[in-house]
């Protein structure tokens, strides 16, 4: 039982999945605290992209 707690064979894939979480929790927070900006942004640009050309 206690070569499952000493083995490093898995250790990689944990690193990897602790990052990716952490760079989740990040990008879902900027989203949360940007999200009103960056629909502001993304509707002007719309607007100017349905606009006719002169």
């Amino acid at each position: 039982m206690w070569s499952l707690f000493t083995r490093k064979e898995g250790q990689g894939l944990v690193e990897y999945a602790l990052i990716l979480v952490l760079i989740a929790i990040v990008v879902i927070g900027v989203l949360t605290l940007l999200g009103d900006r960056l629909t502001a942004v993304f509707s002007q640009v719309n607007d100017g992209l349905q606009a006719p050309a002169p």
